[in-house]
């Protein structure tokens, strides 16, 4: 039996991820109990919860013996958003603003596999304009989470994405690693009041 699984969220399927990222997944909230998943291969999907490696992750017995926890920690999952001060968002939660049209920045950096696949997904999204080699501008009622979780399986390995939700302030990126997610996030997140900031006497 396999040890990665895909998650199933309104009719689209996202994986494999292993169980270090199932584990961060659940630990953000991202995962649920109710979650529907498969493992690697299978076709029928089932509550994350009825999984007997991933029943542990929400506080409920496996149904068989779970395997040996690894010594080191999970590595952190290679999605990240930075949405103000937001929570992060769960797998298939809708957000406030979803369903209302938003404008969309995407960046990509191709270093795996062809821009044409990216490109293609991109205009099944929405209307949308090439504006770089790399970077489009995309009109879409698809929230930030659903764009990004839809143009990640374009993306190989090495590739890395991001995107700003220019109409709401927020962004979603792929790949940029643990280091640039906390630079990013420390920069979008910081809201100085500039009209409440002490303006300097003058002479």
């Amino acid at each position: 039996m396999s040890d990665t699984w895909t998650i199933s969220v309104a009719g689209r399927s996202y994986g494999p991820y292993r169980a270090d990222q199932m584990q961060a997944f659940a630990a953000e909230g991202r995962l649920v109990a109710q979650s529907q998943v498969a493992r690697d291969g299978a076709s029928q999907y089932g509550p994350a919860s009825d999984d007997p490696l991933l029943a542990p992750l929400f506080g409920q017995p496996s149904a068989a013996p779970a395997q040996a926890e690894p010594q080191r920690q999970p590595a952190r999952s290679q999605f990240f958003t930075a949405e103000g001060n937001e929570d992060v968002q769960s797998f298939g939660r809708s957000e406030d603003d979803q369903g209302k049209r938003a404008h969309f920045v995407i960046v990509a950096d191709m270093k795996s596999r062809s821009i044409s696949g990216l490109e293609e997904e991109i205009f099944n999204i929405g209307p949308a304009v090439p504006i770089l080699p790399q970077a489009w501008l995309l009109t879409t009622e698809m929230s930030i989470n659903a764009i990004r979780q839809a143009l990640v399986q374009k993306l190989g390995k090495l590739d890395m994405l991001f995107i700003t939700d220019a109409t709401h302030d927020k962004a979603a990126w792929f790949n940029f690693g643990p280091e640039a997610d906390s630079r990013i996030r420390r920069l979008w997140q910081k809201t100085p009041d500039v009209a409440a900031a002490p303006k300097r006497a003058a002479g």
